[in-house]
């Protein structure tokens, strides 16, 4: 039980900072870059100096050649293949970390007359080696290794008559292979150091750069861990002008936006536990002192509670419309015909118990609207009219700048330049709200109706008194087609000249 336990429990794998990888990932970039490039150039210049040997060696066999074919004294003959051998081996130039060697009768017998930087009797096995593999007539090239060397060779037999085709005369020239590789072993280990030094420059670049990078991303996250819905008043310093000091700038807004929502929601809360109090104390306060022996109390108290809670119910239901308003998508626009629209905005007015409405001019255009959230604002509006306007109102429309904008006009005491600030915000009831039903939740609806829209929500006053409630949304109209005149009449061809047959 214990182990199966044991075995559910996942252990938290270590963290690594973005900076650690980063910094990681370049060092091993760059590493991997420097060792290809290096490992190919080391390749490339090891295969030319192999190249370069074979062709040295070549060339010595050349000059052997031409040195035999020349003769004694320029005579074109040799008296012996030993005397030919000779006269090749004295003469040979030798390059650096060449050897020499003049071969008779299968052991050494002749060596250059300077110190040369091989020498070819030095391992034990090499004469023995060349005399078994240049058992024929034709020039051997091949190389010889052993753990203590690496040479590549040349072995010339050297025939002068056929009297002497018997004898054995070799003449061998080899080149050190380690020695020739030594000079650009040399220079890969100097690259070797150079990498290193120069990753480690890399890897302090690397960190100093995403350290001054990633700062601003530290910053964030320590300012997220620090923002709650207590203290939202944390900012990001902004500094420079690249991506990240956007990002620093695009949370600074998203803090605004959350700062905000928080404090509408802090208001709204205050707003309805304010709204909500009063009629909860009304009807417990008629309730504790009702007398239950009293049809009379009971009825009027009944009464009371039922109005009560109707009014809460009403409150309720504007807070979920207001809440839906406030969704990821609160409004779908479609191409609608506002004058139509309108008409049944005015038909559905006129059913509203008080409503006395008219309609007034329309604008004949096509626009992008939710015409059931429009029409939702302009009834808002319209009972709006009939609580505080006496219920008669004219409903129009017209299009100004670019906006359509829907408007309602009451014809009643209008509103006071000192409210008009005020008066779409939420819970807002006029002075003599007491005596008036209502949530104080219609006006704000329809401002937040509009803003979906990306339009807006003003009251004016109106020519010859009252209030007139402007609902403006943006309106795109199309241009009209361009009317290309009729192309006119072409005049009548002119008469052709009279000719004549005869001539003058």
């Amino acid at each position: 039980m214990g182990d199966r336990k044991t075995r559910g429990i996942r252990l938290p794998l270590p963290t690594v900072s973005v900076r650690t990888r980063l910094i990681t990932v370049i060092t091993v970039v760059a590493a991997l870059g420097m060792l290809s490039v290096g490992f190919s150039v080391y390749l490339e210049e090891r295969q030319r100096v192999l190249a370069q040997v074979d062709d040295l060696i070549t060339a010595n066999l050349a000059s052997a050649r031409f040195l035999v074919e020349r003769g004694e004294d320029d005579s074109g003959t040799w008296q012996t293949s030993a005397d030919a051998l000779e006269s090749v081996v004295q003469r040979t130039a030798p390059d650096d970390n060449t050897g020499v060697l003049g071969i008779v009768d299968g052991a050494a017998a002749l060596v250059p007359g300077v110190a040369l930087d091989v020498d070819l009797q030095s391992a034990p096995g090499f004469v023995d080696y060349v005399v078994a593999e240049a058992a024929s007539a034709n020039p051997i090239m091949g190389t010889y290794s052993t753990d203590a060397v690496t040479w590549r060779y040349l072995a010339v037999p050297i025939i002068v008559g056929e009297a002497d085709a018997a004898a054995s005369s070799l003449f061998v020239i080899a080149y050190d292979i380690d020695a020739e590789l030594a000079e650009i072993n040399s220079a890969a280990r100097v690259f070797l150091i150079a990498s290193v030094i120069t990753l480690i420059v890399i890897g302090a670049a690397a960190a100093l750069v995403t350290t001054r990078l990633l700062r601003p991303l530290r910053q964030m996250r320590e300012t997220a861990q620090r923002v709650s819905g207590q203290s939202m008043s944390e900012r990001l310093p902004i500094v420079g002008r690249d991506d990240v000091s956007e990002l620093a700038q695009t949370m600074n807004e998203m803090l605004d936006r959350l700062d905000e929502a928080l404090e509408s929601q802090r208001r709204l809360l205050s707003d309805v536990g304010h709204e909500l109090k009063t009629p909860i104390t009304i009807v417990r306060g008629h309730l504790e002192v009702v007398d239950a022996d009293d049809p009379a109390d009971v009825r009027e108290t009944r009464d009371l509670v039922v109005d009560e809670l109707e009014r809460m119910a009403r409150l309720v239901q504007d807070l979920a419309s207001t809440a839906a308003l406030h969704g990821p998508a609160p409004v779908r626009l479609v191409p609608t015909d506002a004058a139509d629209l309108m008409r049944q905005i005015v038909r559905k007015a006129q059913g509203i118990e008080g409503a006395d409405a008219a309609a007034g001019p329309f604008a004949e255009v096509v626009c992008p609207l939710d015409p059931a959230r429009v029409t939702q604002a302009l009834l808002q509006i319209a009972q709006n009219a009939v609580t505080h306007g006496g219920g008669r109102m004219l409903l129009s429309s017209r299009v100004r700048g670019g906006m359509l904008e829907l408007s309602v006009r009451d014809f009643g005491p209008g509103v006071p330049d000192d409210l008009k600030p005020t008066v779409f915000e939420r819970f807002h009831r006029g002075a003599d709200a007491e005596h008036r039903a209502g949530s104080g939740l219609g006006l704000n609806i329809a401002q937040v109706i509009a803003r979906a829209h990306g339009g807006t929500m003003q009251v004016v006053d109106a020519a010859g008194g009252g209030a007139e409630f402007v609902f403006a949304i943006p309106c795109e109209l199309e241009a009209p087609a361009l009317k290309i005149p009729p192309r006119p009449p072409l005049p009548p061809r002119p008469p052709e000249p009279a000719t004549s047959l005869g001539g003058q």
